[in-house]
């Protein structure tokens, strides 16, 4: 058995996780920006950690169950536990003459932006244990 700390722990390291392989993608995109006929491609986490929150924070009392009065009666769906972020090609700038269209000014700007945020998750992150650490510091002096 594993002790959860915070639902918002757990939504943090998503969050973390979402923006690693963001970073990647895009140092991907800037390794083949000489590549012909490369499309830059992109990852759209926010449906993913928008459902991962819901999932996190939904009330199961507040749900109605199905009830099945047959056993011949078809199983509701399980909802999946595996949120996958969207990948799709970025659209919008001029393909050079080989046909790839990868822009450096606008990878590096996205790279700049993913790794801001990045920081700003661990940071919140840290913050989230420090107040865990402060509780166990503070019941330790109680003894």
């Amino acid at each position: 058995m594993s002790i959860e700390i915070s639902k918002t722990h757990a939504l943090l390291a998503k969050a973390m996780d979402y923006r690693a392989e963001r970073q990647d993608m895009i140092a991907s995109n800037i390794a083949n920006a000489d590549t012909p006929f490369y499309k830059p491609r992109d990852i759209s986490f926010e449906d993913a950690l928008v459902a991962k929150k819901n999932e996190l924070y939904a009330q199961d009392q507040q749900k109605l169950q199905m009830a099945r009065t047959d056993p011949k009666d078809i199983t509701p769906k399980q909802e999946s536990n595996s949120y996958k972020p969207t990948l799709y090609f970025r659209d919008g700038h001029m393909a050079r003459n080989d046909g790839n269209s990868v822009d450096i000014d606008v990878e590096t700007t996205e790279m700049s932006k993913n790794s801001i945020m990045f920081n700003a998750l661990v940071m919140a992150n840290k913050k989230d244990m420090a107040i865990f650490n402060s509780v166990i510091d503070a019941s330790a002096k109680i003894n």
